[in-house]
């Protein structure tokens, strides 16, 4: 992923799929930015808002899908439950598996 490619950078509320570490092929959405090559990451499960993870952006998959919602209520709030983490997340897995079908 190219750094400087500000259309590839994960934005807020964007789901992600992590690549590298311990949550390897699980999925998370972008809660923060730390510049220039972190990101924080929470599913509202394993990983709540309160305590997100700082990743690298070279170990995340940026997918097309920004859940709009929980987009909204970080730039208004600067925070989102982590019911509405856990039920964007099931959403987007649920809509991926009816894909694969």
């Amino acid at each position: 992923m190219n750094v400087t490619d500000v259309d590839s950078r994960p934005r807020p509320g964007q789901i992600v799929r992590i690549l590298r570490g311990r949550d390897a092929g699980n999925f998370a959405i972008v809660v923060g930015l730390k510049p220039p090559h972190f990101v924080l990451l929470a599913d509202g499960d394993c990983r709540k808002m309160d305590c997100p993870k700082k990743k690298n952006i070279r170990h995340i998959q940026v997918t097309n899908t920004i859940n709009h919602e929980v987009a909204d209520l970080l730039e208004k709030d600067g925070r989102v439950n982590n019911a509405k983490l856990r039920y964007a997340l099931n959403q987007y897995l649920l809509n991926m598996e009816h894909k694969g079908e």
